[in-house]
């Protein structure tokens, strides 16, 4: 409403995004793909964070969060009796090795002052416990904060399955994109977005209340999706702990709840972040019809 109630003062134009399917990281890609930011130049988001207390905001410039994706791979040997196993190809024993052969690409492979994580967190085998199953299908995720980084770990880990599955005399198909998931890129963060991040928070909240030098969290957005399509990005987080009311449940607990006196600081940053950028934008003698 403060940003309607502004228009005839804007230098430009504001785009907001109201953005279905987060949390399965599609919504920012079909938007993206819909042209919902098409001639936009720079973009802002945010987060809440019960790590945060109310009235409190934080980010940082560079990498914030990490790039992520999942695998899903389906280790495939010859079912048969559990009494005669060397009649079949067991495929537990091979999907076993594969686990533990995954734990050395963050250990052995990756540089130790590059973040990376790669986390089995599915194993599905058979429902007898008399019977070697045909199939074992393993799944997981992995996270890292470069791009390059990201290719690499992708890669590996499919040769990694396919290899230790055929040791074993398996074989194994691996998919990336498993139930419609896509590959999300880290979530970079423009230096110049920052600075004014921190300059404008710190003026509607206090200096004490702006966190510009939060670390990089291993968690992932596909606000990073939008970040890829526009030249200039920033995220942030908008605190929401309460301890008085026992709001301290981080996200994806089934005990989170939103500080609901949160939700003005957030709203307010928000807009006064892109009523800035613009005002800036005028003041450095643009004449451009530039969006936000």
């Amino acid at each position: 409403m403060w940003l309607s109630k502004s228009g005839l003062f804007l230098q430009g134009t504001v785009v907001l995004l109201f953005q279905p399917g987060e949390e399965v990281g599609t919504g920012a890609k079909r938007m993206v793909e819909a042209g919902a930011v098409d001639n936009v130049e720079a973009i802002f988001g945010f987060h809440v964070s019960v790590q945060l207390p109310t009235g409190v905001v934080g980010s940082r410039p560079g990498p914030l969060l990490a790039g992520c994706g999942f695998f899903e791979a389906v280790v495939t040997g010859k079912g048969g009796h559990a009494a005669i196993p060397h009649g079949s190809v067991d495929p537990v024993v091979a999907a076993s090795s594969v686990v533990l052969a995954l734990q050395s690409l963050v250990s052995r492979e990756a540089d130790p002052l590059e973040a990376q994580v790669v986390t089995v967190t599915r194993f599905r085998a058979g429902g007898a416990f008399n019977v070697i199953p045909e199939s074992v299908t393993i799944g997981g995720t992995f996270r890292v904060f470069s791009n390059e980084g990201f290719l690499r770990l992708k890669r590996r880990i499919e040769e990694v399955i396919v290899a230790q599955s055929a040791v074993h005399r398996c074989t194994a198909a691996v998919d990336f994109h498993a139930g419609g998931r896509p590959l999300l890129p880290p979530t970079i963060n423009s230096a110049a977005l920052h600075a004014h991040f921190e300059a404008v928070a710190a003026e509607m909240l206090g200096a004490v209340a702006v966190h510009g030098a939060m670390e990089p969290c291993m968690g992932s957005e596909d606000f990073a999706t939008f970040s890829e399509a526009v030249p200039a990005s920033h995220f942030y987080f908008v605190g929401i702990r309460n301890e008085a009311a026992g709001l301290v449940h981080l996200a994806h607990s089934p005990h989170f709840l939103v500080d609901d006196g949160a939700l003005p600081y957030g709203a307010a940053l928000h807009a006064s972040l892109a009523m800035r950028y613009l005002e800036g934008r005028q003041r450095e003698g643009s004449h451009s019809h530039e969006e936000l």
